[in-house]
């Protein structure tokens, strides 16, 4: 029951810290590890200490498959190069350059332990910097570049982590070719096993009919593939990955709506709350692993975490640049990627803050090994300074290099625009067909305006982006007025007795998704500024309508 209630107090801390981030204007995370450092001076606060293999079989699957199932599989694919140079190349150049300068620091340390923690605190994290990316409007294939790198840097940096972990248990060291060799061996095992698994849900999710099920199918996929690439001992990160981006593709037409609505909203709150607890469980543990390290002295300590910082952060920018740089000065290598700007290599180099991913790995150094304490040490002064210095910063040098696109005239990006005048004029066809039909004719007369106002709607944005965006703020405003008020006679009618309860949820549930939908299509009409404040400016009962995630999820009007 102490467990229970720690866990439940732990989310409440989590919400008010989101609340005091947000206020602030800092980075979630940095505000989490304080928290929970904070937390930990407490009196009577105990150490919640988990069981290392629990820790990565609890929180990795989820994070993991989320960010798979959201990712652009064909745009993966374009840019697959640049992906895997960072992905792989600067992984394993930045574990190789931590384990390094903790070698030259602590000459005692094993090579297998040096590596241990350079594989940590290797992978940036995606999850970081996505406040920051969602604000500005930058090229896209920057975008996709930072995100697919997400998806696959944490396979490679735990494959090292885990023969690196197994060594230094073993108390001996890593040889470079055999450990190339179980890399590729345990790269290909886990996207065979992630892939059969993803197969197999796809087949299962059409049989199950109910929104319910296939939502707790898909969620526990995940698992199923970490679980059972760590039973057969390959790379249980690749296996989620693969199993999620195959269901993710295929879940535009195997899901219904109700089941991609519902799927949505499940795994943003899992994403969360497991997200949250990550980090707040590392600054409860870390006063109590800086009482077992204490004799080690404050300025060696501090020495050394700036030293693994230092070395985090730099050695990216070299792999960036040198990379980028290297291959266009030599002629008689073959490049097919066009050579990205120093302006796009600031911002891939400087987006590199870690994050959830190295704190569960961090937790789940086994016991044993070697300096364990000292090791999750130096992982968090690493992540809380890439957090601190280049979560805080990145916003400003995006927009300092002037690498961010305009913000549309119609507030709506072109290929979307387009897609919608795509889907209007296939519903509008569908209706006009349907005009001389005996039995449905009358009906597709009576919605026939309804479907020409909003193509011939769409048909404007495309011809006269500038004019269409008064006509859309106009849209908005009579809509979401209108649905406001809808609601308010609503509730009015329930509470004078002549609505049940299941009836009011039922029909309000209507008017929230057709909020959702006109503030999808049209846009929500708010500032910055705005947006910040958005509980003390939204009108009452559009707190329930905001949209899940931040994009359309269903038909368009």
């Amino acid at each position: 029951m102490p467990l229970v209630e720690a866990i439940l107090a732990l989310i409440a801390a989590c919400i008010g810290f989101a609340l005091l981030a947000r206020r602030l204007a800092v980075p979630y995370a940095v505000i989490l590890v304080l928290g929970g450092m904070g937390l930990a001076l407490v009196p009577q606060v105990p150490e919640i200490r988990l069981d290392p293999e629990l820790a990565l079989a609890l929180f990795l699957p989820p994070l993991l498959q989320a960010s798979a199932w959201r990712t652009d599989w064909r745009a993966f694919r374009r840019s697959i190069g640049p992906i895997l140079m960072l992905a792989v190349g600067a992984v394993l150049f930045t574990a190789l350059c931590v384990a390094g300068v903790a070698r030259l620091l602590l000459s005692e340390m094993p090579w297998s332990v040096a590596i241990a923690l350079g594989a940590i605190v290797a992978p940036p994290d995606a999850v970081a910097a996505e406040a920051v990316l969602q604000r500005l409007r930058l090229p896209r294939r920057l975008v996709t570049v930072l995100q697919g790198e997400s998806l696959v840097n944490d396979a490679s940096a735990l494959v090292l982590y885990k023969l690196a972990v197994a060594a230094a248990v073993a108390r001996g060291d890593l040889v470079p070719l055999d450990g190339a060799l179980s890399f590729l061996l345990l790269a290909a095992g886990g996207i065979g096993i992630g892939w059969a698994i993803g197969r197999a849900a796809i087949r299962v999710l059409p049989r199950l009919d109910d929104p319910m099920l296939e939502v707790t199918t898909s969620f526990l996929a995940g698992y199923a593939a970490f679980l059972a690439g760590e039973a057969l001992g390959v790379s249980s990160v690749l296996a989620v990955v693969t199993a999620g981006l195959l269901m993710g593709q295929a879940q535009h037409g195997l899901l219904s709506s109700g089941s991609r609505l519902g799927a949505q909203a499940v795994w943003r709150f899992v994403e969360f709350i497991l997200t949250s607890l990550v980090f707040i469980l590392i600054g409860l543990q870390l006063n109590h692993v800086l009482e077992r390290i204490a004799d080690r002295g404050t300025a060696q300590l501090l020495r050394l975490g700036l030293a693994v910082a230092a070395t985090v952060i730099l050695s990216r920018f070299l792999w960036v640049f040198a990379t980028a740089w290297l291959p266009a000065r030599m002629p008689w290598v073959g490049r097919t990627d066009p050579v990205p700007s120093w302006r796009h290599g600031t911002v891939v180099a400087w987006a590199g803050m870690r994050g959830v991913v190295s704190l569960a790995v961090a937790l789940a150094l086994p016991l044993d090994v070697p300096d364990r304490d000292l090791l999750v040490f130096l992982a968090f002064v690493a992540i809380l300074a890439t957090l601190v210095v280049q979560g805080t910063t990145l916003e400003w040098l995006i927009r300092r290099l002037g690498i961010g696109l305009p913000p549309q005239d119609g507030g709506i990006d072109p290929e979307e625009a387009e897609g919608r005048r795509v889907i209007a004029e296939a519903a509008l066809g569908e209706i006009q067909r349907r005009l001389h039909d005996p039995l449905e004719g009358a009906i597709a007369r009576d919605i026939l305006p309804e479907f020409q106002d909003h193509a011939g709607h769409l048909q404007r944005i495309a011809s006269d982006r500038g004019a269409a965006a008064a006509e859309r703020a106009a849209r908005r405003r009579l809509r979401l007025a209108a649905l406001e008020a809808a609601r308010a006679r609503l509730i009015a009618h329930a509470l004078a007795g002549h609505l049940q309860s299941e009836g009011l949820h039922r029909l309000e549930q209507e008017l929230d998704l057709e909020e959702m939908r006109v503030r999808a299509v049209l846009g929500d009409g708010r500032s910055e500024a705005e947006r910040a404040a958005a509980p003390a400016l939204r009108p009452a009962g559009a707190a329930r309508a905001a949209p899940v995630t931040g994009q359309p999820t269903g038909p368009e009007a």
